[in-house]
């Protein structure tokens, strides 16, 4: 499976690589350390595979996060493409925003390893196709 993350935060960064790691699962993780790189990276021409599922910080330098979801929702190229929101931020903004805007989950950045290396399994897990399917306010939060 193919990850990417957005995340401008280099000890997030880490935090979610070393529990890509430690889960052990096939996964290739690319990371990006703000919007604009991860939209070029996207964008590319030679870019040929898509990710699997993206985690999308808010927050971030140069492009934030909502400017990217947006970006990527009006491409069909990105249609499929499953937008998992990982941020501090837990306001009812943020999330109505992001759900309107067309992200599959928003993620409250747990600060706990155990507990991020589950979401990431939970979420890395999810049966997608069902969860989308009957997406409401109440399954896109979704709580650890």
């Amino acid at each position: 499976m193919r990850i990417l993350l957005a995340e401008d935060d280099e000890d997030d960064r880490l935090f979610f690589n070393d529990a890509i790691n430690e889960l052990k699962m096939n996964n290739r993780l690319t990371i990006f350390k703000d919007g604009r790189d991860l939209m070029d990276y996207l964008n590319h021409p030679e870019t040929t595979l898509l990710p699997h599922i993206l985690f999308l910080d808010l927050n971030m330098p140069c492009k934030t996060g909502a400017e990217c979801l947006q970006e990527i929702r009006a491409n069909p190229k990105f249609k499929d493409l499953t937008i998992a929101i990982y941020s501090t931020s837990s306001s009812e903004k943020d999330i109505e925003e992001t759900f309107i805007g067309g992200a599959n989950i928003y993620i409250k950045k747990p600060n706990d390893f155990s507990k991020l290396k589950k979401v990431i399994k939970d979420v890395v897990n999810m049966n997608w196709q069902y969860h989308t399917s009957g997406l409401n306010k109440e399954t896109f939060f979704l709580s650890i």
